[in-house]
């Protein structure tokens, strides 16, 4: 098939996938970016005086990234996700599968989609917090590699759930039952080592704290453990997670009836 027709295949569905958020930002953006800031102006409020996870990094401080991160991967997961299950739903996934595009082409259209997505919620999440705390990274090169890697995981999550889903409770369950606890259990508002022993086991066994860890060294130059150990763990969970959404893909699981 020809390079520039496939090409130009891709970038039709990417574009249809951005353009799908964008035309209704104010819930797909601005909500998102609303609510974390509520949480930022009522656990800063609360815990400002009386926590300090790291030395010399105010709890407001430390905060900051861990919600910028929280936006960004629960904004990924459902930007494939809701796609996915609203085009089976009505009926227009056969549109997609007919098109001249590869499953991997697929896969990136929606996976890059769902990166754009939580990229602009934490940007515009951090960009609001910059006027109320100048929080500044210190290693942005690390902040930009947990960010994208932690998007693209999500979003490959959220496309394995948009398969799996044949209904919106379903996806609704998998979001509230998963997402959402490995979220808030993932040190975005708390350091691990808070906590009593067995819990900070646990948290390890979670993949979502070490995008959360990983993503607040590159602000603070410090983290729970090492951001090598967070950026190999992260990195191993996308390319399983990636493999495991093109073999679905490539088979039609659930979406060629």
């Amino acid at each position: 098939m020809d390079l520039e027709l496939k090409m130009t295949a891709f970038y039709t569905l990417f574009y249809k996938e951005v353009l799908r958020f964008w035309k209704v930002s104010f819930q797909t953006v601005l909500a998102p970016l609303l609510t974390t800031l509520l949480y930022l102006l009522i656990f800063s409020h609360v815990l400002e005086a009386h926590v300090e996870a790291y030395p010399g990094v105010k709890y407001t401080a430390f905060l900051i990234p861990g919600l910028v991160m929280m936006a960004m991967l629960q904004n990924a997961f459902a930007n494939s996700s809701s796609s996915l299950i609203q085009s089976k739903i009505t009926g227009n996934i056969v549109f997609v599968l007919l098109s001249p595009l590869s499953y991997r082409e697929v896969f990136w259209a929606y996976t890059l989609a769902s990166v754009v997505r939580g990229l602009m919620v934490g940007t515009g999440v951090y960009l609001v917090t910059l006027v109320f705390y100048g929080v500044l990274p210190q290693h942005p090169l690390w902040v930009i590699l947990f960010a994208l890697l932690g998007t693209a995981l999500l979003g490959a999550l959220g496309v394995i759930a948009g398969i799996w889903a044949e209904k919106f409770d379903q996806l609704a369950g998998f979001q509230n039952f998963i997402i959402m606890p490995l979220t808030f259990l993932s040190g975005v508002f708390y350091s691990i080592h808070s906590l009593p022993v067995i819990w900070q086991n646990l948290s390890h066994a979670n993949p979502f704290f070490y995008m959360i860890d990983g993503f607040r060294y590159g602000f603070f130059g410090v983290s729970d453990i090492s951001p090598y150990l967070s950026l190999s763990i992260v990195a191993v969970f996308t390319l399983a997670v990636s493999s495991l959404t093109l073999r679905l893909l490539k088979s039609g699981y659930k979406l060629r009836r």
